[in-house]
């Protein structure tokens, strides 16, 4: 297992994303993250449906939230957006600034907050429209119990 899945460095980024996956919309806070599991869950039955995955081991998860409910995403990034399965969506994130931070899944409260001080702390600010999401990719592994999350905030 990798010494540090948790460096809590934070970064900006320049990211486009083609992305290919399924949803789920689910009440805000009160369903998660049990919503977010199930879809991951959902998904990972169906990934290998995906002909032109780039890697079918990193889930990409962008999400769009408010206090009363969240659409959340698991996706692989593919090559381009052709042959989406029936029951998946296929759809690009345009090339945007992020903050981004590695965490794990065990510490991704941790991650949040550490990242929206850092964004504070250097004057960005979260991008909240303009086709923008807030994102997190998830480094699958089989069998561990602990996995290397990082966490994308758009950022103006």
């Amino acid at each position: 297992m990798e010494k540090t899945i948790a460096t809590f460095e934070c970064e900006v980024v320049k990211r486009k994303f083609e992305l290919v996956g399924q949803s789920i919309t689910a009440n805000y806070p009160q369903s998660f993250p049990d919503a977010a599991i199930k879809v991951h869950m959902d998904f990972k039955k169906g990934v290998d449906e995906i002909r032109n995955c780039k890697n079918k081991q990193i889930f990409i998860s962008p999400y769009m939230c408010n206090d009363i409910i969240a659409t959340y995403f698991a996706c692989v990034e593919v090559d381009e957006l052709r042959d989406i399965p029936e029951g998946m969506i296929g759809f690009e994130l345009p090339l945007m600034d992020y903050a981004k931070i590695s965490c794990s899944n065990k510490t991704i409260d941790q991650g949040y907050s550490t990242l929206f001080a850092w964004i504070g702390e250097n004057g960005y600010k979260q991008k909240w429209y303009d086709r923008s999401f807030p994102i997190e990719i998830y480094y699958l592994k089989e069998n561990v119990e602990e996995e290397k999350v990082e966490i994308l905030i758009p950022i103006q």
